[in-house]
């Protein structure tokens, strides 16, 4: 894989970049929560909790991996709610993936059957099916036929929509900046 820089640690990024099944966990997490610090739970997950081995993850008993999760630096705000997400997804790539999450997007016929696997997964609803799929073709090559069609505005180059376009701190900020404008517009809109 490549070298990602998403939660803007390298050690974390290293485990984003190593582990699919922690980069796919670093997408759940983001949301209402900084999009760093979201990345940067599979490496807390990992620390803690030894692996990030789907089956692993899937059969932890789920009360102690909610306060695995939960445990000051959380891995999220809602961190005992997400616990049982997380789990949830790594049944997922367990059972219907072989336990391999990259298989998820290595077997994808097209981007269009790659954005309804990922809307298929738990705490993936369309639009962050499509910054995965996004960030996949633009970070990491994962460009099935159809790919930015099925991801849309996402797929734009420099467009610093979403975390598909951090590459580093710069585009971080860009992309913020982007969110921040947007939700300006939306308010003087309302």
């Amino acid at each position: 894989m490549a070298a990602l820089t998403i939660a803007q640690d390298p050690a974390a990024d290293a485990v984003l970049s190593e582990d699919p099944f922690a980069l796919l966990v670093g997408m759940l997490l983001d949301q209402q929560f900084p999009m760093e610090r979201a990345f940067a739970g599979p490496a807390k997950i990992l620390e803690r909790f030894g692996t990030l081995e789907p089956g692993a993850v899937a059969a932890a008993e789920p009360e102690a991996f909610a306060d695995l999760c939960a445990t000051p630096p959380a891995v999220h705000r809602y961190g005992r709610s997400m616990a049982g997400r997380i789990q949830a997804l790594a049944v997922v790539v367990r059972d219907d993936y072989d336990g391999d999450a990259s298989t998820l997007w290595s077997t994808a016929g097209s981007g269009q059957e790659l954005v309804a696997r990922l809307k298929a997964l738990p705490g993936f609803g369309d639009q962050k099916a499509r910054i995965f799929a996004a960030l996949l073709g633009k970070q990491l090559g994962v460009r099935p036929e159809g790919w930015a069609e099925a991801c849309g505005a996402y797929a734009e180059p420099g467009a610093y929509r979403s975390v598909a376009d951090v590459v580093d701190a710069d585009s971080l900020q860009k992309v913020r900046n982007t969110k921040k404008a947007a939700k300006a517009a939306a308010k003087a809109k309302a």
